[in-house]
């Protein structure tokens, strides 16, 4: 019965690629029923495996088998599988349901459904497989199935660069778990978690040489599973595909940000806890990674102006966050925050779908204002979503995101200590940007056009119900789930997340000094009332702060999102692109390969043709001396 969780998604994407024409609408509340039927079992699953404390291992049939080598179809269901099994199935059942609300106008909501429902398969195939091969395929599928829905509007131009954009740089990533799979086999010799999990110990201090370096075999292998995670969950220096998908339609921003696809990477590091727990090199690399991730996005959200982006900036920075805490060996805290942000982030994508649709597709937040009055719900719902994304006192981000910086400062690293402070900033950032986005959508006077703002409206209810249902986790879930998450004592993870007793820092927050427990709730309050202050004086006081010298080269770095686009175009791109013309195309394609291949057997076959028209002299006597000839040379022959 649990494996219908995992075939009923891909039952939907199938009928409705098949049969959505001839069915319409038919085939989407089909659809819906079978995810709300997903969603069932999940809630049952964590039920069964938080009461008992144990874990379901269901091997489906054989996969592979070479000689010593054999591989099943099986999937895991422990802690970790069921908590994000009800995430995914929780948030895309939502998402669905929105979807047929948002997309009514759309003549293709049929695949758009079906696309989404193979986006929620390949997610379950990730969180639910046993092995590494297995759980490649469904981070595989998951890359295809965003480029699917980035490109949904295929006659989009900016669509169709996006979609290759995220497919491209994901590749890296994927490269990168290719290598990390291909090391595991080579040196382990299998993939399942299980028996590489066990052995790991016994290969602490095997060292792996490659070109003449030596290297620890654990931090190879660890540092290429983080490298390939850094492309899914967008970290700092593979990020740039994360705002430029915001080209697809709001329903699978929803769905990208807050349960599939990024954080498959934050997913990947607690699942592979028993590796990474073994390599202190990485684990520092992590951290550091995750908390300049955390500050970048955060600096380059504070003046982004389309919507959809400023939030996109805000998942990328929460995701350092994720990686962050990961980083310290606090894969608990990591998967708390995942679970967190999950509910708040769709709830703030959709509510930003909201207001999209109510004022006729505009985006940037400077066309916008006064919103407040003609869409009070959508108000409600951004606000609640905000404030959780900020850390608000006893909203659900509060209880996640403070504890990562506590636990950072526990460490008392320098390399912990230099990530306290950036996330402690990042949260400033953070909050500044979110009481910006609330003050020009909502707050300001009117700046746009005046047909689009009279006639905003509130959805219908296939768009209020699931925002009021993300509003209510929104509040709620981190206080009823900390203690059984990260509480003292828990053993709700029991083995599927690991970590050595060294490493356990949740008794260390409670002895921290006072002062650097509440810096980041200051920072955070501090934040929001300077961006209050900046933006309620009007937009002509702000224009005229920007004048001054200083503040107008970080307002132009910070805008230009640290210029990151600006350096792959020119160093890496471009470069690549005229390497690629000059050799690959001119002289291998055009050069060799031709001279060799099409061109140089029609040049050799011409050259053939004009001897052999040499003698079509059309003489008579000319043809019967060469057969006369002929023959000659065949007796002397014989």
């Amino acid at each position: 019965m649990l494996l219908l969780t995992l075939f009923f998604p891909l039952i939907n994407c199938v009928s409705g690629l098949i049969f959505g024409n001839l069915l319409g609408p038919g085939i989407i509340y089909i659809a819906l029923i079978n995810m709300f039927f997903i969603w069932l079992l999940s809630c049952y699953l964590l039920i069964k495996i938080i009461i008992p404390g144990n874990f379901i291992i269901i091997h489906l049939t054989e996969w592979i088998s070479v000689e010593f080598f054999t591989l099943d179809w099986s999937f895991c269901f422990d802690s970790l599988t069921s908590v994000m099994l009800f995430i995914v199935t929780f948030i895309s059942l939502l998402v669905h349901t929105y979807s047929v609300s948002y997309m009514s106008n759309d003549p293709h909501l049929p695949r758009f459904i079906a696309y989404l429902s193979l986006f929620t398969f390949f997610m379950l195939i990730l969180i639910t497989a046993n092995n590494f091969l297995q759980m490649f395929v469904g981070w595989e599928g998951v890359g295809l199935s965003s480029y699917l829905l980035i490109n949904f509007w295929f006659t989009r131009i900016q669509a169709n660069k996006s979609a290759i954009k995220a497919m491209l740089i994901n590749r890296v990533g994927d490269f990168f778990i290719l290598l990390a799979l291909f090391s595991i086999y080579f040196f382990f010799g299998s993939l399942d978690y299980d028996i590489v999990f066990s052995l790991v110990p016994y290969y602490i201090n095997y060292i792996a040489q490659i070109n003449g370096y030596t290297l620890s075999l654990i931090d190879m292998i660890c540092l290429f599973l983080f490298l390939g995670a850094m492309g899914k969950s967008a970290q700092l220096g593979l990020h740039t595909w994360l705002p430029d998908a915001m080209e697809g339609p709001t329903p699978v921003s929803a769905l990208i940000h807050a349960a599939t696809m990024v954080t498959a990477g934050v997913f990947l590091l607690a699942r592979c806890s028993h590796l990474f727990e073994f390599s202190a090199l990485i684990l520092n690399f992590i951290m550091c990674v995750g908390a300049m991730t955390a500050f970048f996005a955060a600096t380059t959200g504070l003046f982004q102006n389309d919507i959809k982006k400023v939030i996109a900036y805000s998942t990328c920075s929460q995701l350092g966050y994720m990686i962050f805490a990961c980083g310290l060996s606090s894969y608990d805290v990591g998967i708390f925050h995942l679970s967190n942000h999950a509910f708040f982030k769709a709830l703030l994508f959709l509510g930003a779908g909201s207001i999209i649709h109510a004022v006729s597709d505009e985006q940037d937040m400077r066309k916008l204002g006064a919103l407040k009055i003609f869409l009070p719900f959508s108000y409600s719902i951004m606000f609640i979503g905000s404030l959780a994304l900020i850390g608000f006192p006893f909203l659900s981000g509060f209880y996640s995101k403070d504890v990562i910086l506590e636990v950072a400062y526990a460490r008392f690293t320098t390399f912990s200590c230099f990530c306290y402070i950036l996330g402690s900033l990042a949260a400033f950032c953070t909050s500044f940007y979110s009481t910006r986005l609330l003050f020009l959508v909502f707050l300001s006077n009117p700046n746009g056009y005046r047909v689009p703002l009279l006639n905003a409206h509130e959805g219908d209810k296939g768009i209020t119900i699931p925002l009021f249902l993300l509003s209510f986790f929104s509040i709620f879930i981190g206080f009823f789930s900390k203690e059984m998450f990260i509480g003292f004592g828990t053993d709700f993870w029991n083995t599927s997340i690991f970590s050595l007793p060294v490493h356990t820092l949740i008794v260390d927050i409670e002895f921290i000094p006072f002062f650097f427990k509440i810096l980041p709730l200051i920072l955070t309050l501090l934040g929001a009332a300077f961006s209050y202050k900046i933006y309620s004086s009007g937009l002509s006081e702000f224009f005229k702060i920007k004048l001054h010298q200083p503040f107008i080269l970080f307002y132009t770095f910070f805008s230009r999102k640290w210029f990151f686009d600006r350096i792959y175009n020119q160093f890496i791109t471009t470069p690549l692109l005229n390497f690629s013309y000059s050799f690959t195309y001119k002289t291998l394609d055009r050069g060799f390969i031709e001279f060799f291949g099409p061109t140089g057997i029609k040049l050799v076959v011409q050259e053939l043709l004009k001897k052999v028209l040499f003698f079509q002299s059309g003489n008579i006597s000319s043809y019967i001396f060469y057969f006369i000839l002929i023959i000659v040379f065949v007796v002397i022959c014989s």
